[in-house]
């Protein structure tokens, strides 16, 4: 059996790591996992947002090994002088919500486009070894503008480790669902719509399915997948779906839900795995990798049906899809109300 704790704590034993927009929640639940666990040097938190940084330094007591850098992911020159010295970058950072995207699409282009590609310089300039890149659902199949450049910041990623030569550095992806109480979700939505005394909720459509991970579980992919990855791969985890209808349900057993109609941009399942990407699909244990479609020249593994743990994946079936709506596993009623009590 695979001891893959050992192997993450000697992996990150006096590593520097960066997290751009490490003041959201994913960052925040990232770097105290990392502190409380793991023997690294230094953690930089990289953000735009002075007072978020400075509630954290309220939290976060760890003044020997917490830093905090202001500064865009837009500003190249910026990151350049932040990922001096650093070892792994997590780049979280990114315009997430749906509907703003839709009404600011240029805006969404400079951070999740332009910013990706800032990132990869940026750690191709430095001594950095290893960049994660957080994606999403939307980014499979995307219908939104979000979900596009979503995917257009994967491409880049994927495509990054043909240009790092010899050196130590290599760039993956991690994707997965909607975060059980992450900013900005659904559960926090509900919960002030309930306090505040609400007398129905609010459904975009009865049919509506979602994948659902806490911040626990993607986290602890996330550094899973440091000591997992080669470089180019898109990792996927087999996670449960959601009905949203239930959610509602778990949440406020007594009111009624309003149908409202979906948002700008908003699907009805999402899909992580398309069927498009079936030929490029592996299948594992707990988690799929999607293979980069392009070769990379440079790099000595370009077999990705084996991980750098030593796991073994299988092709998929022909034109084999992963979405919420034709998971093999959803969550009830019940199950929802025992996660939402830890969320």
């Amino acid at each position: 059996m695979l001891d893959i704790e050992s192997k993450i704590t000697e992996f990150l034993r006096d590593k520097t790591i960066l997290v751009t927009g490490g003041t959201g929640s994913f960052g925040k639940k990232f770097i105290k996992t990392v502190l409380d666990r793991y023997p690294v040097k230094k953690v930089i938190v990289y953000s735009r947002d002075e007072l978020k940084q400075f509630e954290m330094q309220q939290t976060f007591k760890d003044e020997s090994r917490l830093r905090f850098f202001i500064g865009d992911v837009r500003d190249k020159e910026r990151l350049y002088l932040a990922f001096n010295g650093v070892d792994i970058v997590i780049h979280a950072a990114a315009i997430k919500q749906v509907p703003a995207a839709e009404y600011n699409p240029m805006e969404c282009i400079k951070t999740n486009i332009n910013g990706a590609e800032n990132i990869i310089e940026a750690a191709l300039y430095t001594r950095v070894q290893r960049v994660i890149a957080l994606s999403t659902d939307k980014a499979a199949n995307p219908i939104n503008l979000y979900g596009a450049t979503k995917l257009c910041s994967d491409k880049i990623f994927v495509a990054g480790n043909n240009m790092v030569g010899d050196r130590d550095l290599r760039f993956a992806v991690v994707r997965y669902g909607n975060v059980a109480g992450s900013r900005g979700s659904v559960v926090p939505f509900f919960r002030n719509l309930i306090a505040n005394g609400a007398t129905e909720l609010p459904i975009t459509d009865a049919e509506m399915t979602r994948f659902w991970i806490t911040l626990e579980q993607g986290v602890q992919f996330v550094l899973t997948n440091l000591v997992r990855m080669h470089g180019g791969e898109v990792f996927v985890p087999k996670i449960p779906s959601i009905r949203i209808v239930d959610l509602a349900t778990a949440m406020a057993p007594n009111l009624p839900q309003k149908i409202i109609g979906i948002r700008p941009g908003e699907k009805i399942h999402e899909v992580m795995c398309p069927r498009d990407d079936y030929q490029h699909t592996v299948e594992f244990d707990n988690f799929f990798i999607i293979k980069p479609s392009i070769i990379f020249s440079n790099l000595k593994k370009n077999d990705f049906s084996v991980t750098a743990l030593g796991e073994q994946g299988k092709e998929v079936s022909q034109y084999f899809e992963y979405n919420s709506h034709n998971n093999p596993h959803y969550l009830t009623i019940d199950e929802l109300i025992e996660l939402n009590k830890h969320v």
